[in-house]
């Protein structure tokens, strides 16, 4: 198998800002391709992100060592994905989204040559998946007051907090959106104290959910978040793969799956039985990312309870085309073999 790639430089909409950090003015993917020798192609896209240690240069860097690791692993014979993943990973234990981008590639190659779409080769139901979210990111209050109206559609809406005005925000949300399910995310922007202070304001505004609400390693103050919180909380940061749920049992409510995170679409399965196995909800998130990785993602999603799959939706532009967004948040699947993407 021959494996080529290239990156794709893309900007968003409106400045994507969280609690932790500022959005660059455009991002850097890295689109990666993959051809057997029968010449059929399968794609997939790397979305990497600083907080996890990676960047465009660090999978341009590491993609010829995993494509080496594949090809010894794979025998050249493309539908030995267990291997392969397994392979990939002890390669290279990190760089999730480089591993993921082949991950990807690897399952749209294979659903080409089967002639059916990914989500139908674990025997999935679209109907079963969930609406998404849109995200709010913070800005200026009149900004994001634009940004709401723009995503008027969205049943949904996720709100990114951890600013001295959440009050102010969450009322202009409200006010904006008055029977919009809310879901609010602080990217580790609070402490335990402000969480668990900020629980009567977030009632007071109908939020469904706190996602991530402290340090990713802060597992001691998560628990103690729980047991003092009328909202359930879903852990993002604090979870990269399978391994990492136990720990979290008893100590959140829910974790948010993403594949840049995790390396590999068969370990985003992973976590979802894991979860599931200590009798927890599961999310399905995204970074900011084309309708190549959205693609890929929502192959997924009939296996998990929440949805938050607007990263190409944020674009200015998208190269891509395939499954996605509706207006309302309901998911695009593909009948089209593969991730079903085109370009």
């Amino acid at each position: 198998m021959k494996l080529d790639f290239e990156i794709v430089e893309l900007n968003t909409k409106h400045a994507f800002n969280i609690a932790r950090e500022k959005a660059p003015p455009s991002r850097r993917l890295v689109w990666v391709r993959i051809r057997d020798e029968d010449g059929v192609e399968g794609w997939g896209e790397a979305s990497p992100q600083p907080f996890y240690g990676e960047t465009a240069d660090t999978v341009l860097a590491v993609l010829p060592r995993l494509a080496d690791a594949l090809q010894s692993a794979s025998g050249g014979d493309p539908f030995a994905l267990e291997t392969m993943d397994e392979a990939l990973h002890h390669a290279l234990a990190h760089h999730g989204s480089a591993r993921v981008a082949i991950s990807c590639a690897l399952h749209d190659l294979v659903g080409k040559k089967l002639g059916v779409p990914v989500w139908k080769l674990w025997g999935l139901n679209p109907a079963a998946a969930p609406k998404s979210s849109f995200t709010i990111g913070i800005d200026e209050l009149d900004v994001m007051r634009a940004k709401v109206r723009e995503a008027a559609g969205y049943p949904i809406l996720k709100i990114k907090v951890g600013t001295p005005r959440d009050r102010e925000i969450l009322a202009m949300i409200r006010e904006e959106a008055p029977d919009a399910v809310i879901r609010v995310d602080a990217n580790t922007g609070w402490t335990a104290k402000q969480t668990i202070a900020a629980m009567p304001m977030l009632q007071e505004f109908g939020v469904e959910f706190v996602e991530q609400p402290l340090p990713a390693h802060d597992l001691a103050g998560l628990k103690l978040v729980r047991e003092n919180s009328p909202l359930p909380i879903i852990a993002d940061e604090s979870v990269e793969t399978a391994a990492d749920v136990a720990k979290l049992a008893g100590v959140v409510d829910g974790v948010n799956i993403k594949l840049s995170k995790c390396g590999s679409l068969r370990e985003a399965i992973r976590i979802v039985h894991a979860a599931r196995a200590h009798g927890m909800s599961v999310m399905l998130g995204c970074m900011i990312e084309s309708t190549l990785g959205i693609a890929a993602a929502i192959q997924l999603t009939p296996l998990v309870d929440y949805v938050d799959l607007d990263g190409a939706a944020l674009l200015a532009s998208d190269p891509f085309r395939g499954p996605g967004l509706e207006a309302d948040g309901t998911l695009r699947f593909n009948t089209e073999p593969g991730l079903g993407v085109t370009r």
